[in-house]
């Protein structure tokens, strides 16, 4: 399976890094993981909706270049569906026995994702009603895709 993750904005924090690093290394042997980052556009805090528009618009156009059309295109999003960790291992496992092997995830800016992008997705996953700060996300998300393949190939990992 292959898997990219794109993501709006830079990982700053040491420790996030290592955190994504340490994934990676545990994936190695169960996927090919990709991750791509472009830039985050700037904007002041509180502007308006519209504006804030416009800031997702920009960040779904320099998304918009990396992603593949034959690709099964997931989009983090707040308000998409939640799954446990054994009901989303069961999704990805449907999903490889039809023959999606090459899977995209997409992690929006601190302001989400353009509706537009969100429509060209075929899942909009929420991983909590909780807010994360989008660059803890890709470290959230590659413990969890980590945690899909221990339990679709039935190995040990902690509860």
């Amino acid at each position: 399976m292959r898997i990219t993750i794109i993501s709006v904005g830079k990982l700053k924090e040491k420790y996030l890094k290592q955190g994504v690093q340490e994934y990676l290394k545990r994936l190695q042997p169960y996927a090919k993981i990709e991750i791509i980052e472009v830039a985050d556009e700037p904007h002041q805090d509180g502007i308006s909706e519209q504006a804030a528009e416009q800031v997702r618009q920009k960040e779904a156009e320099r998304v918009s270049r990396h992603i593949k059309s034959s690709t099964f295109l997931i989009a983090l999003d707040a308000a998409g569906k939640m799954y446990s960790s054994e009901e989303l291992a069961g999704y990805f496992e449907k999903l490889m026995l039809k023959g999606k092997s090459d899977i995209t995830m997409l992690i929006g800016g601190s302001l989400g994702l353009s509706a537009g992008l969100l429509k060209r997705c075929q899942l909009r996953l929420s991983f909590s009603k909780l807010t994360f700060p989008h660059q803890l996300m890709r470290l959230i998300l590659l413990e969890q895709i980590y945690r899909i393949f221990k339990i679709n190939r039935g190995e040990p990992y902690h509860k």
